[in-house]
């Protein structure tokens, strides 16, 4: 038998994790839009999630803690890309399109697989979250019960994500306006502008 509080203690912490709005969010909610390849994109976060969370469980997230150079290398490589994806919300918002099959802001399936699992793993904030803090806290159970609030986190992550890109589409006549991708891709800019920048004030903080 198996606690249903330990599943749910793992639920409702992955969700309060992965519902704050950051770069995978952002990144989904725009494909959700755009109806483009919004199933695969949602279920490599998912996935991603669900693999991280249980090497977190499994004990990884003591070995990435305890690995400085590690987190330094993937703190400036997520604060380039972070910064560099900015740069280009920003530019898309001085040229707006109309949400359509075929806009210019329509990334190819290799390009949207490509974006996402860069916004999963060269973000820091990813493995601090789902392998450091999950993990280390999945320490309270044992056995059965460990592994089942690992299970409740990653459904989750696959509640989240799924209802993020497929809910998107509710919004879908707000932004048939191309003003509305413009506040968009400001909003994102932002978002990935400040992320960028935190990673950088703690790399050299940590310096």
């Amino acid at each position: 038998m198996f606690s249903i509080s330990a599943a749910l203690s793992g639920f409702f912490l992955g969700a309060s994790l992965i519902i704050a709005i950051g770069a995978q969010n952002a990144f989904i909610l725009r494909q959700g839009l755009l109806r483009s390849h919004v199933f695969v994109l949602c279920l490599i976060c998912a996935l991603s999630d669900a693999l991280l969370i249980a090497a977190g469980v499994a004990g990884l997230g003591t070995l990435v803690s305890r690995s400085p150079l590690l987190i330094s290398v993937v703190t400036v490589g997520g604060a380039v890309f972070l910064g560099t994806y900015a740069a280009m919300a920003f530019r898309r918002a001085l040229h707006p399109g109309v949400m359509q099959a075929g806009a210019p802001q329509v990334l190819g399936l290799k390009a949207a697989v490509a974006t996402c699992l860069a916004f999963t793993f060269l973000n820091p904030h990813v493995y601090l979250d789902t392998v450091v803090l999950l993990g280390s806290l999945s320490a309270a159970y044992e056995g059965t019960d460990r592994m089942v609030y690992g299970a409740g986190a990653a459904v989750a992550s696959f509640v989240w994500f799924f209802g993020l890109g497929y809910g998107a589409r509710l919004l879908q006549p707000v932004f048939a306006k191309p003003a509305a991708w413009r506040v968009l891709d400001v909003i994102i800019g932002f978002v990935m502008g400040l992320l960028a920048t935190s990673l950088l004030v703690r790399f050299f903080a940590s310096a």
